[in-house]
């Protein structure tokens, strides 16, 4: 295939639509590859264009350059006329989580309820931004590698800042929530109630409403609680079916409140095992979110932080840092406690939430460490090599930098105090 359309050469087809057509195109002036969707020619003169699938790909349009998130993939530009439309869409080359849902593929169920936090910070993401995605399911979340994971395809999105929001033939009846089947006012009950039955999917490897006809589908959808989990899969715990069960509620009011409730719980059962696998990245973001320093950068600036970080569990009494060696990094405490000393003499005892090294990172070069940090007890350390740092977001490195030197000039302020009172 060597069509163009502007600066997107066309490669292959990934997929077709009713009213377009998603290629693999590269998009000649950066050099990079993305998921081009293109309007069909014979859709554009339909009449009724604002009632068809038509209106999601002005939907969708419309939302380019406006989700930033790690875990979304991104809507990098759009162009929509009287004639044609196209939008370059992010390009996720893994596939989607489909391909995990068939029983003799399935994940480990650790691994599942990581992809599930992280869909629930990219829908809560979106919420905010007054978006409701409308059609979450297994196609629809992208598989960059591993557990990491993008939402993409917000066609059907419901724009809660736009008075009319058509839901004529929107979203996929295996995945509708009540509310969505009796086309009720919808907030972000309904995607969590989607993204349920996505979860319930990747640890069972079955849906949790299966019929033989549509109506069938939505009785048992309006009407039937579904087998709980861990009675289709051994290795399911009972906290497990007691997450996934609430958000498969029959009313939005008896899921959990907020995208942020149901996130500390998977986070919760997703601890469970962590001496097991190593450092999940459910749990790098809970020990960010919790650091006081990093309260200013939102959801996506820690997400950014968590894969920027070398992260390591080490047990106690190991040197962290030794006085007179040069050094760059800054580190973060996600655990345990670490003594601080300076030629023998202690200086301070930090624990979770607090780091070191900010002197380094602030000056943006390897200077001689002016104390040595040492486990007490078992400790997991974040550390971030100003290398790595420069590869984050602009504002996530202002923001942090803007809060190591605030830190740092109360810091001296104190000392300073401290001296004058000694002096008196």
């Amino acid at each position: 295939m060597t069509q163009r359309i502007g600066k997107f050469e066309l490669r292959n087809v990934l997929g077709e639509g009713a009213s377009s057509t998603v290629y693999l195109a590269l998009d000649t002036f950066s050099g990079q590859h993305v998921a081009l969707k293109v309007l069909k020619p014979e859709a554009i003169p339909d009449p009724e264009l604002e009632k068809t699938r038509t209106s999601q790909f002005l939907n969708e349009a419309s939302l380019a350059g406006k989700l930033n998130h790690p875990h979304i993939a991104a809507i990098l530009e759009a162009a929509v006329d009287q004639n044609s439309g196209y939008i370059a869409i992010e390009y996720v080359p893994g596939g989607d989580l489909s391909q995990y849902t068939l029983p003799e593929h399935l994940l480990p169920v650790d691994d599942a309820i990581e992809i599930a936090f992280k869909c629930c910070s990219a829908l809560n993401y979106a919420f905010r931004q007054g978006i409701v995605h409308r059609d979450i399911k297994p196609a629809n979340i992208m598989v960059v590698s591993s557990t990491n994971i993008k939402v993409s395809d917000f066609g059907a999105a419901y724009l809660l800042k736009v008075k009319e929001t058509h839901a004529i033939d929107i979203g996929s009846p295996l995945y509708m929530s009540p509310e969505q089947v009796l086309n009720r006012p919808l907030d972000h009950h309904s995607d969590m109630f989607a993204l349920g039955v996505v979860l319930y999917e990747l640890v069972t490897g079955q849906r949790p409403f299966v019929a033989e006809s549509l109506d069938a589908l939505f009785a048992k959808i309006l009407n039937e609680d579904p087998i709980p989990p861990s009675a289709l899969r051994k290795e399911i715990g009972l906290d497990v079916d007691r997450v996934l069960l609430q958000m498969l509620r029959k009313t939005p009011e008896s899921r959990y409140p907020t995208w942020a409730d149901l996130a500390l719980d998977l986070a919760d059962i997703g601890r469970l095992s962590t001496y097991k696998r190593g450092i999940p990245d459910i749990e790098k973001f809970g020990v960010l979110r919790k650091v006081a320093l990093l309260e200013r950068l939102n959801d996506a600036e820690l997400w950014e932080l968590v894969h920027a970080g070398h992260w390591i569990r080490i047990p106690a009494q190991t040197m962290i840092v030794r006085e007179g060696d040069a050094g760059q990094s800054l580190f973060f405490i996600g655990s345990g406690q670490v003594k601080v000393t300076k030629q023998g003499r202690l200086l301070n005892v930090l624990a979770a939430g607090e780091y070191v090294g900010e002197m380094a990172y602030i000056k943006a070069g390897a200077i001689p460490r002016q104390a040595t940090v040492e486990s007490i007890s078992d400790v997991l350390i974040a550390e971030f090599k100003p290398a790595t740092l420069q590869r984050t977001s602009t504002n996530c490195q202002l923001q942090l930098t803007l809060a190591l030197t605030d830190l740092l000039v109360d810091r001296l302020a104190l000392a300073d105090e401290r001296m004058a009172r000694g002096a008196g």
